[in-house]
């Protein structure tokens, strides 16, 4: 397929991520989830209304500065987010049944493009998320749900939130939620007949492009990385990425 998506999660030191960020990736993963070996903390400001901050934007407001990040409209209604030239990768945040007040304070504060959903969120909770966050709090946001699959049953929980996201992450399911390094079996994804474009995660590893390319799906779009590219966990290994990164665009040329 043409113009793959890739999508590197899991990710939390500034310099790891700024070297990632030079790959020519689309996506770059935060968890938000405290249960996770990868969670992203936030630094306590005691500001009572919004009262945690990102060491980024917390640095900005130490030297009197807001977030200068220009907002840029979310592609996903057209389903495209490819990475254009000169941008930066679009920032993910990754929430497990979060209270709905801790992920716009993320949003915020990591100036995200796209709030993914890992738990066992409803489509209510995904309607009134997007209407809560576009367009006070981030015009264009989008919304991924994740769906852990064992079977073409799960697959099928597609159908409860077709027109409320944006594109759904097919995942393993693991107790960890996510970063398990376990693939699913792919063959399941001939179970799904929706709509709406789907990302593949779950164990993916630096050997796998050819599984990847042989998958003839029409609403895949892209892959999601983690565990099988770090050196510890959030630490991603640089090499590894622009390596797998190098021989997945190589097909597409």
């Amino acid at each position: 397929m043409d113009d793959m998506i890739i999508k590197v999660c899991g990710l939390r030191e500034a310099d790891n991520l700024a070297a990632v960020e030079q790959l020519d990736v689309d996506m770059v993963g935060f968890v938000f989830y405290p249960h996770s070996p990868r969670y992203v903390q936030m630094i306590r400001s005691h500001a009572g209304i919004i009262p945690d901050y990102s060491e980024e934007r917390l640095a900005q407001l130490k030297v009197g500065k807001a977030l200068q990040q220009p907002v840029e409209q979310n592609g996903m209604r057209g389903n495209r987010v490819r990475r254009t030239i000169g941008s930066k990768p679009k920032r993910v945040g990754v929430f497990v049944d979060e209270m709905p007040q801790n992920i716009v304070t993320r949003v915020y504060n990591f100036s995200l493009d796209y709030v993914q959903l890992h738990g066992e969120e409803t489509r209510e909770t995904c309607e009134n998320l997007r209407r809560t966050i576009d367009p006070d709090i981030r015009p264009g946001i989008g919304v991924i749900k994740a769906l852990r699959i064992t079977n073409a049953a799960d697959v099928a929980q597609w159908r409860q939130y077709e027109g409320v996201v944006d594109l759904f992450l097919f995942d393993t399911c693991c107790p960890s939620v996510g970063g398990s390094g376990k693939q699913f079996d792919w063959s399941l994804l001939n179970a799904y007949d929706g709509p709406i474009p789907f990302l593949l995660s779950g164990g993916i590893g630096p050997d796998d492009v050819e599984r990847i390319q042989a998958i003839r799906h029409p609403r895949f779009i892209g892959v999601d990385l983690n565990s099988k590219f770090e050196t510890a966990p959030a630490v991603k290994d640089v090499n590894l990425l622009s390596c797998f990164v190098n021989k997945l665009r190589a097909f597409e040329s």
